[in-house]
């Protein structure tokens, strides 16, 4: 276990190096292209640690099944559940930095920030809620219910539900105690105007970021415990448990900055991603309901390989759907466009 938890830590540090340091993300300006290049890259290092799981890890003598295969399905599992997850989490991102204007140049150490504090947060909360559920097991349904409402949620959000910093609290609050420096190009957090203290737009954006990240860390802890948690009885230790819920979080983490301009470029082709993403949370909060009976329990322990499919499938069918269903809105918006030049030049004509 130490082993792949150094191997881990290695290949975390490596890849956020390489992201701050190495790409030219840090310029805010890189081709569709490189990004998905480099989206690809992180994709391949996060199935490599699975495919080592499920071949290599050690069995566990306490525990009965097999530890290598339980441990490298349930990784997959949660690491495709979780990057789902984190792409919604990059659409919000795009869209606060869309509505408060930020500039190209200060968007990778935005997402840089935004990124760690989301690996810190979804630790903490991870290590908590796998601690309660370990030790009151009747928390997990509660879970449940949290994914049922989750899922009920992004299903039926509406398209024109967009997120408005200027209502978030954090942002009002910091606005309201400190005057706002009027340079909407700052790069730092604080700036000194005639000996006065001044918070920048680039903090308010940091703010805001923040808080969204702490209601993305609520909603993917449920999520990644049914995961864990659902068929592992009696196969994996608290510990091993612990591992899979940590590093299916990070590695789904790692690499967004590569995937942020990535989505700016491609977003048609995960226009029902939300769908998909509520239909695993809908799944996985219902199965998690349904092992309080006991048969449930057992058929879900012996076809782990269920939830994963489950997961690939519904996630192929939503990026599939993007792409081969034409965005109707889109359409009738550049027909009436079409309609209008054309009424213009006959005016003109006449």
């Amino acid at each position: 276990m130490l082993l792949y938890w150094l191997i881990f830590i290695a290949i975390f540090i490596t890849v956020f190096i390489i992201d701050m340091y190495v790409t030219d993300h840090r310029k805010g300006t890189v081709s569709v292209k490189a990004s998905l290049g480099w989206t690809g890259i992180w994709i391949s290092i996060a199935l490599l640690f699975g495919a080592s799981l499920f071949f290599f890890f050690p069995q566990n003598p306490d525990t009965a099944g097999n530890t290598a295969h339980t441990m490298g399905i349930k990784f997959l599992a949660g690491y495709l559940t979780e990057y789902s997850l984190s792409v919604d989490n990059l659409f919000v991102f795009i869209m606060i930095f869309s509505l408060m204007g930020v500039s190209q140049k200060n968007q990778p150490r935005l997402l840089h920030l935004g990124i760690l504090l989301s690996i810190v947060l979804r630790i903490l909360f991870i290590l908590l809620g796998m601690g309660l559920v370990q030790r009151f097991h009747w928390i997990i349904y509660i879970f449940g219910v949290i994914l049922l409402w989750t899922a009920y949620k992004m299903a039926f959000a509406g398209e024109d539900d967009q997120v408005d910093p200027k209502s978030n609290f954090l942002y009002k609050a910091a606005s309201k105690i400190f005057p706002v420096a009027p340079d909407t190009e700052a790069s730092h957090f604080f700036a000194r105007i005639n000996g006065k203290l001044h918070i920048t737009m680039v903090f308010l954006v940091f703010l805001v970021i923040g808080s969204t990240d702490v209601l993305f860390a609520v909603d993917s802890i449920p999520a990644i415990i049914g995961v864990i948690k659902e068929g592992g009885s009696g196969i994996l230790s608290a510990s091993e448990e612990n591992f899979l819920a940590v590093t299916s979080n990070v590695f789904a983490v790692m690499g967004l900055i590569s995937l942020f301009f990535a989505l700016k470029g491609i977003m048609g082709m995960f226009r029902f991603l939300k769908h998909g993403v509520s239909f695993i949370l809908f799944f996985i909060g219902v199965k998690m309901l349904l092992c309080a009976f006991s048969p449930v329990e057992e058929f879900f322990a012996s076809h782990s390989w269920i939830s994963l499919a489950v997961i690939i499938g519904t996630l192929t069918l939503s990026v599939l759907m993007s792409i081969i269903i034409a965005d109707t809105h889109k359409i009738k918006k550049l027909k009436k466009e079409i309609k209008e030049i054309k009424e213009a030049k006959d005016t003109s004509a006449t």
